[in-house]
């Protein structure tokens, strides 16, 4: 198993490690209901250097994003990131990604751990035009910082103008005295704030720096455990759970980030599934009755007939309800339909809801 740069300061703060994606990873330092609505309503800090980074440098590197990603990057300029995923040739999904555009001929790709090795072949194989690609994964550490004072706390480390950043751009600064610093004004948790991207040798000193800085906010260490609960509640999808290789990404909510006014992978069919709208869809779940929807319980009709499945499901530590995520067929993916959810031998009743659930 990998480690990221801070296994040991996990370790001192009392985190528990879990297997996750090739590397010993934080899932908990206290519990996840806690460390959730501290980001909810605080701030926290993730260690998720375990993602990947690719950089594309060169006269062809726009071209190449666009040959391999769903999203349009003619839209992008210097400083703006954007979601997209990559399409297989299957009508599945590769994965999915962030871009960010750092010039004209150099953009970073980061990409889920668990497909790093998958994605740089991938976008390889479509590296026709002498582009020059970097594997910088296992040189950069990525620490999410969120929540609603996370602009309070950096403030305090940088003279980056925070508040002009919109969502979804970035800019290379100084944090904490560490020169070239990328922050983002991205994250997977709905609740705001940044993502620092830095060389590893600097990684314990900005890691210490933010709990410094945050110690008047009550800042916190936050493991996987309530990443997922967080990005649950937004209804963000989670590469494995909710999107696979096998995954049509117009049934999975995805036809926002797929521009067809340009030619990539698998593009043709990908507009003809747009246009017959798919079979089945990925929705919104909230119990009424009460249990917690689980990763592949069944969904059923009123008639006791299934019509798709869980693919994520938690308990909401802000809603206190059972919410999750699943695919059913497009004759009961209307909000406000009436669902029920196998939960062992019993039919809980749901309704299809639009996320985010908070």
């Amino acid at each position: 198993m990998k480690r990221t740069a801070l296994y040991d300061k996990h370790i001192a703060m009392g985190a528990k490690m879990v297997p996750f994606a090739g590397y010993e990873m934080p899932v908990r330092y206290s519990s996840d209901i806690e460390e959730h609505m501290a980001v909810r309503e605080g701030v926290g800090v993730f260690d998720v250097s375990h993602m990947g980074e690719f950089f594309l440098r060169g006269p062809k590197a726009f071209d190449l994003v666009q040959r391999v990603t769903s999203n349009d990057a003619s839209k992008m300029y210097d400083g703006k990131a954007m979601y997209a995923y990559l399409p297989n040739e299957t009508g599945g999904i590769v994965d999915d990604l962030i871009v960010y555009r750092i010039s004209e001929e150099e953009y970073l790709l980061v990409v889920n751990a668990s497909n790093i090795e998958k994605d740089w072949n991938w976008i390889s194989k479509y590296n026709t035009e002498g582009v020059k690609m970097e594997n910088a994964s296992d040189q950069m550490s990525l620490f999410a910082v969120q929540g609603p004072k996370a602009t309070t706390v950096l403030k305090k480390l940088t003279d980056a103008d925070l508040d002009s950043m919109k969502f979804y751009t970035f800019q290379k600064g100084k944090v904490a005295g560490i020169e070239d610093v990328i922050i983002s004004a991205t994250g997977y948790t709905g609740a705001g704030g940044f993502e620092l991207y830095v060389a590893n040798e600097y990684a314990e000193r900005l890691w210490d720096a933010l709990f410094e800085a945050g110690a008047e906010e009550d800042i916190k260490p936050i493991g996987l455990g309530a990443r997922d609960t967080l990005r649950l509640e937004m209804g963000y999808c989670l590469y494995g759970n909710d999107i696979d290789d096998t995954t049509c990404p117009i049934e999975a909510g995805l036809g926002w980030v797929t521009k067809f006014s340009k030619v990539f992978t698998n593009s043709e069919y990908l507009q003809e599934r747009k246009e017959s709208g798919g079979k089945q869809k990925l929705v919104g779940l909230l119990m009424v009755d009460k249990g917690i929807p689980r990763k592949d319980y069944e969904i059923y009709n009123a008639e006791d007939e299934v019509i798709g499945r869980i693919t994520s499901g938690t308990q909401s530590p802000v809603m206190k309800q059972g919410i999750g995520m699943g695919y059913v067929t497009k004759d009961f993916a209307k909000t406000d339909t009436e669902v029920f959810v196998g939960v062992r031998n019993r039919r809980l009743k749901a309704k299809v809801v639009k996320p985010p659930f908070v």
